[in-house]
């Protein structure tokens, strides 16, 4: 007589048979993937130059500074924060490292000494080790002082800002040695170096996330903070490495963009933030955190990319793509609401 309920909860005996495809899951699982490939094919029936060679590299080339700060906000959202930041921070970096580089130009005529060869590898320094200490300063306030996250990165949206454009007065700064503008405009192996950037960027964040104690931590502390506490991860410290880890993903991106247009933009990174929480969630990673991934950032980017690609191509106006990206923003938002009930 016992036996009865437990041959309908194994699936056996008289119980509904299971199916052989779980759409639910594959949906849940690869929806993300099915949804770039619809686009992707929609897009190359709608314009033949769409699937060019050129084209799809041009379309890595854009995302590459987008998905390299998401996959810091990645890393930050997974342990329930946010950082509105890091465009401002792109800009200050920037404009430090500009100020830096330029001392290895030589004069005209005259070959670089030893020293100014060097400045291009200390502006890239400086800006990686200035981008880190400023996301210390983010999570110090947000582990340490127990302000709330969006406060304190909204505040340090405006003040490293305002710090750019104190330190240029407003006004670029130009003329970058040729060692930095190859890292945004050179290529390796038929492929543009942002691209290979990228690449090497999300290898060592999904290492991060997946592989690492670390990783664990960041998920278990966005899970459930007070159980992450309770079963002795040091929450504080691991939130200060979240926020540093993002400082130093945009201080990268603001080395491929101050190469990419070479010069030091004050003005630079305008609505990045918003860019890289777009890809995060539309990469599925939960805004209450304690899910997602980096891989699913990527595939984020590049529907945002290609849907900006395409639209292009289609000669959409811009008022338009902002509706057409909102709607997709809103969808991916939908949809992981709905996943979410399902688990």
């Amino acid at each position: 007589m016992s036996q009865g309920p437990n041959k309908e909860r194994n699936g056996s005996g008289g119980g509904t048979p299971r199916p052989l495809f779980d759409w639910g899951t594959l949906l849940a699982r690869f929806g993300l993937v099915l949804a770039l490939l619809a686009l992707i094919v929609v897009l190359s029936v709608m314009s033949d130059r769409f699937l060019s060679w050129n084209n799809i590299v041009n379309i890595l080339r854009q995302i590459s500074i987008n998905a390299i700060i998401a996959f810091g906000m990645t890393v930050v959202i997974i342990g329930r924060g946010i950082d509105l930041s890091v465009g401002s921070l792109v800009a200050l970096t920037g404009v430090i490292g500009a100020s830096i580089a330029v001392l290895g130009v030589p004069e005209r005529g005259l070959e670089p000494t030893f020293l100014q060869l060097a400045y291009p590898w200390l502006a890239m320094g400086a800006m990686l080790l200035i981008g880190t200490l400023l996301g210390l300063w983010n999570g110090a306030f947000v582990a340490y002082a127990g302000i709330a996250p969006f406060i304190v990165t909204l505040a340090g949206l405006t003040m490293f800002r305002g710090g750019a454009l104190a330190y240029t007065e407003g006004r670029p700064i130009s003329g970058m040695p040729e060692a930095i503008y190859q890292i945004g405009n050179g290529e390796i192996l038929w492929l543009p170096t942002p691209i290979w950037i990228m690449l090497i960027f999300l290898a060592v964040s999904y290492f991060l996330l997946r592989h690492t104690s670390l990783g664990r931590s960041i998920y278990a502390i966005g899970g459930n903070e007070e159980a992450a506490r309770l079963s002795g991860i040091p929450v504080r410290r691991v939130k200060l490495f979240t926020y540093a880890f993002c400082g130093f993903a945009a201080a990268l991106a603001a080395i491929i963009l101050t190469s990419r247009v070479n010069s030091g933009q004050p003005s630079a990174g305008v609505a990045f933030e918003l860019d890289a929480i777009a890809a995060v969630v539309v990469g599925g990673t939960s805004l209450f955190g304690g899910r997602g991934g980096v891989f699913g950032t990527l595939v984020g980017a590049l529907i945002i990319g290609v849907i900006n690609n395409g639209m292009n191509l289609l000669d959409v106006p811009s008022f338009y793509q902002q509706i057409v990206k909102g709607g997709v923003i809103l969808a991916a938002l939908l949809i992981e609401r709905i996943v979410a009930k399902r688990r």
